[in-house]
């Protein structure tokens, strides 16, 4: 069964609060927070009151995905307001593993995440220091994107490397990920599946976490 990481990039802020217990309730383990700096991607997003705010009233995972430039300035702050797992750009920084090694040390998973355009081959040699890789499955900075077919290289590249390197990783997937496509991914490797607009827009949102959680 995959780990459903809901985007609330894609609820109604002025019901954050209740859209988070929704997912909660109907079983999703994750949330997924994406923190845009509009420099790193040509947007903004929120970042740490918002998390902050809202971290009494979920017992799920926060999973904060940190799409913003030089991100080791951020991640003790990211880990001290209740983030549970910090993913980071490999196209963001060069300082990889002093990013890791910050993560751990804050006691929090780290993952280390790449574009679209990416070749996955690039993070082979830290798969065996993270907790998990996610593959952006569109170009990130916005939500509601279409999910672009060929990232299934990059997701079954990443499955492939895992099993030499570290069979225990989580491989995540962002970007366009709906009912119609969830199975493509899930049969490449990925395990944690990221959903924004097929979630928090679905006339149901209890029966669409619980049709996700059926793969």
């Amino acid at each position: 069964m995959i780990k459903l990481s809901p985007s609330i990039l894609a609820c109604d802020f002025s019901k954050l609060g209740e859209e988070i217990k929704k997912v909660e309730l109907a079983g999703s383990q994750y949330i997924h927070l994406d923190v845009m700096d509009g420099i790193f991607v040509p947007n903004i997003s929120f970042g740490v009151p918002v998390i902050q705010s809202i971290r009494p009233m979920s017992n799920m995972v926060f999973d904060t995905h940190l799409m913003i430039t030089d991100p080791i300035r951020y991640i003790e702050t990211f880990a001290k307001i209740g983030s549970d797992i910090i993913t980071f750009h490999y196209e963001s920084c060069e300082n990889h593993i002093e990013v890791i090694d910050k993560i751990h040390s804050a006691g929090k998973k780290a993952a280390i995440s790449i574009k679209p355009k990416t070749p996955a081959f690039v993070i082979e040699s830290l798969i065996d220091k993270v907790e998990m890789v996610l593959v952006m499955t569109v170009e990130p900075g916005y939500g509601g994107q279409a999910f672009i077919p060929e990232t299934i290289n990059n997701i079954k590249a990443v499955k492939q490397m895992a099993q030499i390197h570290n069979p225990q990783l989580d491989i995540e997937v962002d970007g366009g990920i709906t009912l119609d496509n969830i199975e493509i991914v899930t049969q490449a490797g990925a395990n944690v599946i990221v959903a924004g607009s097929s979630v928090f827009k679905a006339p149901d949102i209890n029966e669409r976490v619980k049709e996700f959680l059926k793969y």
